[in-house]
């Protein structure tokens, strides 16, 4: 059982930043995969990153270049850091996490969810 939180979601301008993290309870975490997504107001919750135990990372193309996530297994917490924002990287973020090896980047591929937090950028 795994139980994820995330915090630093938040209003910044655009161009600006935001470090997201994804905080973990239970046991093995460093052999999970982590994965970010993000859903905007009327629309599917879409993929954003994902790192895997070992450090495995593959992104969307709308982020490439400007998003970089990261582990910290020691504290059991995945980073998101998030530069150059745009407004259209306005939503709700999630951490999700499963058990596996391999990049997934399917909501339906993650069994365990945080609760989401919002970040809002403004033009």
């Amino acid at each position: 059982q795994v139980q994820l939180v995330e915090s630093g979601g938040g209003l910044v301008q655009a161009g600006g930043s935001l470090r997201l993290s994804c905080a973990a309870s239970g046991r093995a975490f460093s052999t999970y995969a982590v994965a970010w997504f993000r859903q905007a107001p009327g629309k599917e919750r879409d993929f954003v990153a994902v790192i895997t135990w070992n450090g495995d990372t593959y992104y969307a193309d709308s982020v490439k270049g400007r998003f970089t996530i990261s582990r910290d297994d020691p504290k059991n917490t995945v980073y998101l850091q998030m530069n150059s924002l745009k407004p259209e990287d306005t939503a709700v973020y999630y951490c999700a996490a499963r058990a596996g090896l391999t990049i997934k980047t399917k909501t339906y591929d993650y069994g365990y969810w945080g609760q989401g937090t919002q970040v809002t950028v403004s033009s």
